[in-house]
């Protein structure tokens, strides 16, 4: 079992930045890839960012491409994704997820996930 916590999610302006993290813990996570996706209301969830667990290989999709970037530190287990240039349509819940080996869909296992709202 892995458990991972999401934060920071909080009310910010057109074109402003926040940081989620993603705190993970349970079984070693060596072999997991970590990624955050989100879901809007009214809209199907969707895959946002992912990171392998060695912070080598990095996946975003292309509405975030250029503005968000997924980092991690290992020596604290948690996962961060850094937005900037902030637009309404990313308002949303976030939600940080793990699986083991692939950065694809679907993952194993969910956070509660946190909220983004992003003010025009």
């Amino acid at each position: 079992q892995v458990q991972v916590v999401e934060s920071g999610g909080g009310l910010v302006q057109a074109g402003g930045s926040l940081r989620l993290s993603c705190a993970a813990s349970g079984r070693t996570l060596i072999s997991y890839y970590m990624g955050w996706f989100r879901q809007a209301p009214g809209k199907e969830r969707e895959f946002v960012a992912a990171i392998s667990w060695s912070g080598s290989n990095t996946y975003y999709s292309g509405s975030v491409k250029g503005r968000f970037t997924i980092s991690k530190d290992n020596a604290k287990n948690t996962v961060y994704l850094q937005m900037d240039s902030l637009k309404p349509e990313d308002t949303a819940v976030y939600y940080c997820a793990a699986r083991y080996m692939d950065y694809r869909p679907p993952f194993d296992y969910w956070g509660r996930g946190t909220q983004v709202i992003v003010s025009s």
